[in-house]
């Protein structure tokens, strides 16, 4: 089963529609909202496990120019 987390973007201003253009390049985006106020981006991924979640985010979310910060929110499921 894949993990699924939220991720909340800050990103300078005047920069997020193009952080949004590089970010929908990425196949492990599922859903990518912009905002009013902090953040400006709440994007769901879903990657096959921790480490790719980890990848993901230092790698190629921080290395987008005008990304800021990030706030990464992994999705627990409960027993049923």
């Amino acid at each position: 089963m894949a993990d699924r987390a939220y991720i909340l973007i800050n990103v300078a201003p005047g920069q997020t529609r193009d952080v949004v253009k590089f970010l929908s390049q990425i196949k492990e985006m599922k859903t990518i909202d912009t905002c009013w106020g902090k953040p400006d981006i709440i994007a769901l991924v879903e990657v096959p496990d921790q480490d790719a979640l980890t990848s993901l985010v230092l790698q190629k979310i921080h290395a987008i120019e005008g990304v800021t910060q990030t706030q990464t929110h992994l999705v627990h499921r409960l027993a049923s």
